[in-house]
C-alpha cells in the first residue's frame, strides 16, 4: 500500500497530521492535533477492558481518562467506545482508529530512542510466535540478539492462533510473526519459509516398534492428546483423521507441549507434535514415534508487512533469524 503520510510532527507530545494517513479506510482530513497521552489512554482502555483498570494502570484519575477520550473523540469526530453498562468496547470508528494509534505511539517511542548514529539498532521490536517455536527455535536467536543489541527493547508475544497473530501484524502491533503452518501467500505480507518441519505421531516408549500404519490404528483404542484450538497442525491432523475414518477412543486438550510430552511418556495416550520439539526424548528412548506419512508439509514461516519500515533493529533481527534457521533442517 502506497505510503501517503505527508507530514508527521512530534513536538512537545503533540502530533499534527496533514492530508491522508497511509491510505487506510479511516481518513483524517485537515489539521488535527492529538496529544500522545490521549492515545496512550485510548489504547490502555481497549487493552484492559475499561476506564477503571486503565486509570489504575496509568496512575490517572478516572475523570482525567474521561477527559482524554472526550478530547480524542472530538478530534476524530465520532465516538471511539460504546459504554454498555460496566463493559466498554470499541466502536467501528474505534476499531478503524486503533492501528493509527498503535503506529503513532510506536513512532514516538522509536523517535525518542534514535541513537547518535542511526545505523545502531535501538528502539522497540515486537515479535510473536507459537509456543513450539518460542521454546525450541527462538531462544538462541533472542540470546544472541539481546547480547549484541542491548539498546533494543525486544518484546516477545505468545501466538495462540495464526489468524489473530496476522491480524495484529496488519494493525502494526506486531513487527514480525513466526508461524508453523503450510506454505501460503498474502498480497500485503512478506512470507518467508525458514525450514520444513516434519510432524511425528508420538506414543509411550513400549510402542517403539510401531510404524506409521500401525501407529495410526492405535489411535482408535487410545486417548489422543491435542494442542489447543487454533493450533495450525491440530486442525490439519484432525482433518487427516476424518478423511481416514480414524477416531480416538477419547480426547484431551492440553495447554502446553511439555504437558503433552510428559503425559505421553507416562502412558496416558498419543499425540502429534513437531519433530524438533520431541527430538531429545526420542533419542533418549523416552518416546516412540512415527513421522506423519503423506501429511501436509509444514514449515516454520516468518511474516511481516510489505510496507513495514525496516529499522536497523528489524534488519539485524532478520539477519540473525536467517543465520540460525539455515541449520534447522540439519539438526
Amino acid at each position: 500500500m502506497e505510503m501517503k503520510l505527508v507530514k508527521l510532527i512530534v513536538e512537545m507530545e503533540t502530533i499534527d497530521f496533514y492530508d491522508y494517513i497511509r491510505g487506510k479506510e479511516l481518513i483524517l482530513r485537515g489539521r488535527i492535533e492529538m496529544e500522545l497521552r490521549h492515545l496512550v489512554t485510548f489504547k490502555a482502555i481497549s487493552d484492559l477492558g475499561g476506564f477503571t483498570k486503565a486509570a489504575e494502570n496509568l496512575g490517572y484519575a478516572q475523570s482525567t481518562m474521561t477527559t482524554h477520550i472526550h478530547a480524542l473523540e472530538e478530534e476524530v469526530g465520532a465516538p471511539l467506545f460504546d459504554r454498555l453498562g460496566k463493559k466498554v468496547v470499541l466502536t467501528q470508528t474505534g476499531e478503524q482508529f486503533m492501528p493509527f494509534a498503535i503506529e503513532m505511539l510506536k513512532l514516538y517511542a522509536n523517535a525518542k530512542n534514535i541513537p547518535a548514529a542511526s545505523h545502531i539498532p535501538a528502539g522497540i521490536l515486537t515479535i510473536a510466535a507459537p509456543e513450539s517455536l518460542t521454546v525450541y527455535r527462538l531462544p538462541p536467536i533472542i540470546k544472541e540478539f539481546v547480547h549484541l543489541y542491548p539498546q533494543v527493547q525486544l518484546i516477545l508475544k505468545p501466538s495462540y492462533s495464526n489468524a489473530e497473530a496476522l491480524r495484529l501484524l496488519r494493525t502494526g502491533e506486531y513487527d514480525i510473526v513466526f508461524l508453523l503452518d503450510k506454505d501460503w501467500a498474502e498480497p500485503d505480507l512478506y512470507v518467508e519459509k525458514l525450514a520444513h518441519e516434519p510432524m511425528v505421531l508420538i506414543a509411550p516408549p513400549h510402542l517403539h516398534s510401531y510404524l506409521w500404519p500401525r501407529m495410526l490404528e492405535a489411535i482408535s483404542n487410545s486417548t489422543f492428546l491435542s494442542t489447543q484450538q487454533g493450533c495450525s497442525y491440530r486442525k490439519l491432523f484432525d482433518s487427516y483423521l476424518q478423511e481416514h475414518d480414524v477416531a480416538p477412543k477419547t480426547s484431551l486438550e492440553f495447554w502446553s507441549i511439555e504437558a503433552i510430552k510428559q503425559s505421553v511418556m507416562c502412558g496416558l495416550g498419543l499425540s502429534i507434535l513437531p519433530s524438533f520439539s520431541i527430538a531429545a526424548e526420542m533419542k533418549e528412548g523416552k518416546l516412540a514415534g512415527a513421522v506423519w506419512e503423506n501429511g501436509n508439509s509444514l514449515f516454520t514461516l516468518l511474516a511481516f508487512h510489505k510496507n513495514k519500515w525496516q529499522s536497523a533493529a528489524f534488519k539485524m533481527f532478520l539477519q540473525l533469524v536467517r543465520k540460525h534457521s539455515a541449520d534447522w533442517e540439519k539438526q
